[in-house]
């Protein structure tokens, strides 16, 4: 066995190596530190060689001054009226004045009446040279309706006691209005009966003072000869017979009228037999 060394001993021996220790590290680290320092060309890789990319170098450009120009006022524009175009009036040709016929009474004396025939009541008294104007007629122009210049009505005159001066047919038929009376009332009790081609028509009578009585008319449309017609009748009975034949296309008819010296009651219609 070995012996076993005394403690003083011990700690000699580690103070004897403690500096060759100490000498051997650093060599070691001079060897490291020594390769550390050599190039490792093996790691290296080749690094390029940038070429300079030459900047542009900017030449300064004389600064704009801005010229400052005046806001001009704004002025109000005028509105512009338009002038319209003038369109010609187009030329009036005159319509044509119709020029009535003349009328002179060619008789010394005459009536003008409110219908045209002998019963209706007297309207006028017409004289020799009496001037007028043709208005209208009727069909067959026996009886005119006249407005004469010393009248302010028209009334109705039989063509045979007058002058035309014209032509009669260039007026128009007309069917005038009979004045009307409200004094008294209309005829009762009207009846017709026919014999053959006479029809009888009777009613009762209606009264009236002696100064205003002026009769009783009928105004009929009869057929003779085979063709109708339109009458007046007068009478100042109470009865009327009238020629009517019966081979017309169309019926006969008749109202019956009381007359005073003002005008027409109104009119009772006749159920024509």
């Amino acid at each position: 066995m070995r012996p076993r060394m005394n403690a003083p001993h011990r700690g000699l021996r580690k103070i004897e190596r403690g500096p060759a220790l100490l000498l051997a590290a650093l060599g070691v680290w001079s060897l490291a530190l020594a390769a550390c320092t050599q190039p490792l060309a093996f790691l290296a890789t080749p690094t390029p060689t940038r070429t300079a990319t030459p900047v542009p170098t900017l030449t300064p450009t004389s600064t704009f001054t801005p010229t400052f120009t005046s806001t001009a006022t704004p002025t109000d524009t005028p509105t512009i009226t338009l002038t319209p175009s003038i369109t010609p009036t187009p030329s009036i040709t005159p319509t044509p004045t119709f020029d009535f016929p003349d009328i002179t009474v060619s008789v010394p004396a005459a009536h003008c009446r409110y219908g045209p025939g002998t019963a209706y009541l007297h309207a006028g008294d017409l004289y020799e040279g009496d001037h007028g104007l043709l208005w209208n007629r009727n069909y067959s122009a026996t009886w005119l309706w006249v407005r004469f210049d010393k009248l302010n009505y028209a009334c109705w005159v039989a063509a045979s006691v007058v002058t035309v001066d014209g032509n009669v047919k260039s007026v128009v038929v007309t069917q005038t209005r009979l004045p009307h009376s409200v004094l008294y009332g209309q005829p009762n009790n009207v009846n017709a009966k026919r014999d053959g081609n006479k029809v009888t028509v009777t009613w009762d009578s209606v009264w009236m003072t002696e100064d205003d009585f002026r009769g009783y008319m009928i105004e009929a449309r009869l057929c003779q000869n085979g063709f109708l017609f339109d009458t007046a009748v007068h009478t100042n009975g109470t009865s009327l017979t009238l020629t009517d034949d019966t081979n017309c296309d169309s019926r006969s008819s008749g109202k019956l009228y009381a007359v005073e010296k003002h005008g027409y009651t109104d009119p009772v219609k006749i159920d024509w037999p």
